[in-house]
C-alpha cells in the first residue's frame, strides 16, 4: 500500500536553550556550528513538545511540522509502534558546563493525575566527554524519607540525601521518570527521553536566566517536586552491551526501555554500516561527518547533527569512519533482548541497560531477581 506521504530522511529544526548551566562546549569540544553566541545548554534535535514542534527544512516534505508528518501517515513514520498525537522521542546534546538544577520529571502515572499531561518523562544520558572528576547526582539514598529529603532540598544539602556517582565519557545512565537528579558541572550528554517538558526543581534560581526565586515559591516548587518524586529507582552508569556485527563494526546497546532505547555504532575507515529497522530512527552524528544513504537518498551528515528516518525506509547506511546514534521505540524481544541474549549477555547485563528487560527486576533499579 502506498504511503500518503513522499518519505526521506528529514532535516528538522533544532531550537537552542541558552540556560544558565550552559557554556561553548557544544561548539569548542563537539565541533557543533551555526549556534548563537554566549552559553548554549541544548539543542533540541527531535522534538514533538508542544511550542517546540521541529519541521522538516529540505525535502518533499520542508515546511511541514514533525506532528503533522505523523497524522498523515502514522505506519510510515512509526511503523507498527504504539503512539499518541506526539512523536514520542525527544532528543537533546546538552552542555552542562555548569551543574544542571536539582529536578525530576514525573512519571507516566504522576503526570497524569498531577501535570494534566498524557505522559511523564524517562529518559537516559549518554556521556560524550565529561572532565576529571565529573560527577552526577542520581537518586537518592536509602532510607530518604520526604521529611529528610525537604529539610535537605531547602537547606541546598544535595549530598546528604542524593547519591553523588562518578561520570565518565562513554557511559550511560537510564533515569525512571520520578527520579531526583543533576549532572555536571564539565559534562557533555546525548539525551533522549520521553516528548515531554514536564518538570519540578528544588533551586533558589531559575535555569533559564539564573534570576532568584522568592522563598514563597521555592518552597511552593519544592512540595510539587516531592509529590512527583519516587525513592526507589537507584540507577548505575553503565558501559553498554557489545553485539557482533562485522569486521571493523561494532552495535553497543547503551540503553533499553519500554519508551527508548539509545545504541552507539563504530565502523573502521575501509567498513560501512548497514542497519535495517521497522521504525523511525534518530541518527545523530557523534563523530567526524559522514555519508548517509537511506533509500534513493545520500547525503551528509555533520558532527553532533542529526537526521531522523522515517520507518518507511527501511535500511540506511553509513559509510566509515563513523561514529553514530541510533534511538528508536524499541520492540523488547525483538531489537534488545534476543540479541544480546545470543551474544552472551546474560540477566543481570540486560537488567543494568533500564527497565522492563528481564521478568521479575525491579522497575527502573537495575537489580535482576
Amino acid at each position: 500500500m502506498p504511503h500518503p506521504v513522499r518519505w526521506s530522511p528529514l532535516r528538522l529544526t533544532t531550537p537552542v536553550k541558552q540556560h544558565v548551566f550552559g557554556g561553548r562546549a557544544l561548539a569548542d569540544r563537539l565541533g557543533r556550528t551555526g549556534l548563537p553566541s554566549g552559553p548554549v545548554a541544548e539543542t533540541w534535535e527531535v522534538s514533538d513538545v508542544d511550542g517546540e514542534v521541529a519541521t522538516v527544512t529540505e525535502g518533499p516534505s520542508a515546511g511541514r511540522s514533525l506532528r503533522e508528518l505523523l497524522a498523515a501517515d502514522p505506519a510510515g513514520l512509526l511503523g507498527d509502534r504504539p503512539h499518541g498525537p506526539r512523536f514520542p522521542l525527544l532528543t537533546k546534546f546538552i552542555d552542562g558546563t555548569r551543574a544542571l538544577p536539582v529536578h525530576l520529571h514525573a512519571d507516566d502515572a504522576t503526570a497524569r493525575r498531577l501535570e494534566g499531561e498524557p505522559n511523564g518523562k524517562t529518559e537516559a544520558w549518554h556521556v560524550l566527554d565529561a572532565v576529571p572528576g565529573a560527577t552526577a547526582l542520581v537518586g537518592v539514598r536509602p532510607g530518604t524519607d520526604r521529611e529528610r529529603l525537604r529539610r535537605a532540598l531547602l537547606a541546598q544539602d544535595f549530598d546528604a540525601v542524593m547519591r553523588r556517582l562518578p561520570v565518565r565519557a562513554g557511559q550511560t545512565v537510564y533515569v525512571p521518570g520520578g527520579t531526583l537528579h543533576s549532572f555536571g558541572p564539565g559534562t557533555l550528554v546525548y539525551e533522549i527521553e520521553q516528548t515531554s517538558d514536564i518538570q519540578q526543581h528544588a533551586m533558589p534560581w531559575r535555569m533559564e536566566d539564573g534570576a532568584p526565586v522568592g522563598e514563597r515559591e521555592r518552597a511552593a516548587n519544592i512540595e510539587r517536586l516531592l509529590a512527583e518524586w519516587r525513592p526507589e529507582p537507584r540507577p548505575e552508569f553503565q558501559p553498554g552491551l557489545s553485539v557482533p556485527v562485522a569486521d571493523s563494526v561494532v552495535r553497543t546497546v547503551l540503553c533499553a526501555g519500554p519508551y527508548f532505547a539509545l545504541e552507539r555504532w563504530t565502523a573502521g575507515r575501509s567498513a560501512r554500516i548497514a542497519r535495517t529497522f521497522a521504525t523511525a530512527q534518530v541518527v545523530s552524528n557523534a563523530g567526524a561527518p559522514v555519508t548517509v544513504t537511506s533509500g534513493d537518498w545520500t547525503g551528509r551528515l555533520d558532527r553532533a547533527r542529526t537526521l531522523l528516518l522515517p520507518a518507511a525506509l527501511g535500511e540506511v547506511r553509513v559509510a566509515g569512519p563513523a561514529d553514530v546514534l541510533f534511538g528508536y521505540v524499541p520492540d523488547l524481544e525483538a531489537d534488545i533482548r534476543a540479541p544480546l541474549t545470543a551474544a552472551g549477555h546474560g540477566p543481570a547485563a540486560l537488567t543494568a541497560l533500564g527497565e522492563g528487560l528481564w521478568p521479575g527486576t525491579r522497575e527502573g533499579c537495575g537489580t535482576p531477581p
